[in-house]
């Protein structure tokens, strides 16, 4: 017994010693866990900061190629459809509100000096009254904007689809395509007077048009452009140049137009020619 109690005893001391060995090695030794952390956490924020140096230096979305510049005084409505394919454009114009009551305030507003009358060519600049202005630098998010004078420019495309994609050309210039007017003007030039025809229009989103300083027809609220959505009465084009005209507001996202003129049959009409040189 005396002796099966003494192994106990040094067995029992021998386990302490152990155990407080451990223990003093435990202490001794940096905690592995919290040495992970802070290196993770760093792998995580060099992460995002490579993540945030990516995508600001992703390039700009790239757009099909669907507008060129004009070769050649005149053109054809060379689509089947008899789409007009030539316009001069003029930088967009602020507005808000897409209601026929709306629209029809913010498109017969006069912007500038001869916006209903004058033939414009392709880089001709105009000043918009009361234009938002680029915001200073510095200035706070939210900060109310500056109205001034603005300088504008006429930009003649000629498109190679039946519509003409605003989004596509003014993107890349970085203007604005929300809640704004887009006025638009080209020349049809025809070898003699073509009565009965009729002027069919869409647009996204609304639109307001005019033949030699008539309105015709308009389109209203939020719409997306659908060949033929609007159809004006028959009317005659004269022997010569006919000026048509319009204006197209977009509240936001995707904006573009479309127009021909339909003969007396309602087809489309071809046997003239779109220009934007005017008669001397």
């Amino acid at each position: 017994m005396i002796t099966l109690r003494r192994y106990s005893t040094l067995a029992t001391a021998a386990l302490a010693g152990c155990a407080f060995v451990a223990a003093a090695a435990a202490q001794s030794a940096p905690p592995a866990a919290h040495k992970a952390a802070p290196a993770a956490a760093k792998s995580a924020s060099a992460g995002k900061a490579e993540a945030a140096k990516s995508a600001s230096a992703a390039p700009a979305p790239k757009f099909p190629v669907t507008l060129v510049k004009p070769v050649g005084p005149t053109k054809a409505p060379r689509l089947a459809g008899g789409w007009i394919q030539r316009w001069l454009v003029l930088d967009p114009i602020s507005s808000s509100g897409l209601t026929q009551k709306v629209v029809q305030e913010e498109v017969k507003k006069e912007y500038f000096p001869g916006q209903f009358t004058t033939i414009p060519k392709d880089g001709d600049k105009v000043t918009a009254a009361h234009q938002p202005l680029p915001a200073a630098p510095g200035a706070a998010r939210g900060t109310p904007p500056q109205y001034g004078d603005v300088e504008l420019t006429w930009h003649a495309e000629d498109t190679l689809d039946y519509n003409l994609n605003l989004y596509h050309l003014f993107f890349p210039l970085k203007k604005p395509t929300t809640n704004v007017i887009f006025y638009v003007v080209t020349l049809i030039d025809c070898p003699q007077d073509i009565p009965n025809v009729r002027l069919a229009i869409g647009s996204n989103a609304a639109s307001v048009w005019w033949l030699n300083g008539e309105e015709l027809i308009g389109l209203y609220n939020d719409r997306q452009t659908v060949q033929d959505d609007g159809v004006s009465k028959r009317i005659t084009l004269r022997k010569g140049q006919n000026i048509l005209r319009a204006a197209i507001v977009n509240a936001g996202g995707a904006t573009d137009f479309c127009a021909r003129f339909l003969d007396e049959h309602d087809k489309p009409l071809h046997g003239y020619t779109i220009t934007l040189n005017p008669e001397k």
